[in-house]
């Protein structure tokens, strides 16, 4: 078997299996365990899928550039916005991660919400200009191009020492066996910050990231509190969820 079509067959099995073996897949194809690697390698190297031990999961179309995201499940993101916006209320202390989904969210906001937001994302407290009585407060430090979001250890330390009603968590991947994931270490380390801080933690799961993987954990699936999901999202898919006893609300 050429490479071309191995590599082909590990993509096929990623789409309809969510994960691939190195063990089993050098029995069934009758190669050695290296070859297997090489091929998940130079997936991983070209973006499409994510190595972990003893295999791969599907790579998560969420890490590519800011604009291309902006453009992924649009429609979708949308309506996630508008329902994670029902979700704040009035004199809360709201932490909101960057991210195109969150970009939504804040665009969802009705004119007269009275509340304070933190962020970290300069594009959400900007998108916040105009709502006269949503006190912002935007938490400083290195950007992170790729997500135009604040990071950084002292980024991290400011944020730890909050304590927010509602954080809405911006991931590239949700899975139960890896939780919610992120393709940069820092932005890991200060999203797991808010987290940690939150009595809440909601998360806007649009389509690609159901069941993609990215390299860093912010936090196991455990850790968050609700999930906000298209409403064609299959039961099966959201069956760990509910067993974990998070709330799942459907858009």
């Amino acid at each position: 078997m050429l490479t071309a079509q191995r590599k082909q067959l590990i993509l096929d099995r990623l789409k309809s299996e969510g994960q691939v073996s190195v063990a089993i897949l050098s029995r069934e194809w009758e190669v050695s365990e290296d070859t297997v690697r090489r091929d998940l390698r130079d997936l991983a190297e070209e973006g499409l899928a994510q190595r972990v031990h003893g295999g791969a999961l599907p790579a998560s179309p969420a890490v590519g550039p800011y604009e291309k995201r902006e453009s992924l499940s649009a429609d979708v993101k949308g309506r996630l916005g508008k329902i994670g916006a029902g979700l704040v209320r009035p004199g809360q202390l709201v932490a909101i991660d960057g991210g195109t989904s969150n970009l939504q969210l804040v665009r969802s906001f009705p004119a007269d919400l009275a509340c304070t937001v933190v962020t970290h994302s300069p594009l959400i407290a900007a998108e916040l200009r105009h709502h006269a009585r949503v006190e912002i407060l935007l938490i400083g430090g290195r950007i992170f191009r790729h997500s135009q979001v604040a990071v950084g250890s002292e980024t991290a330390e400011a944020i730890g020492r909050l304590k927010t009603d509602i954080f809405f968590l911006g991931a590239t991947g949700l899975r139960p066996d890896t939780g919610a994931t992120t393709g940069d270490w820092e932005e890991a380390a200060v999203k797991r910050a808010f987290c940690r801080g939150a009595a809440e933690t909601v998360l806007l799961v649009s389509p690609e990231k159901w069941g993609a993987a990215s390299a860093y954990q912010i936090v196991p699936a455990s850790e968050l509190t609700t999930l906000v999901v298209d409403g064609a999202t299959d039961d099966e898919a959201l069956a760990p969820y509910l067993a974990l006893g998070l709330a799942v609300v459907r858009a």
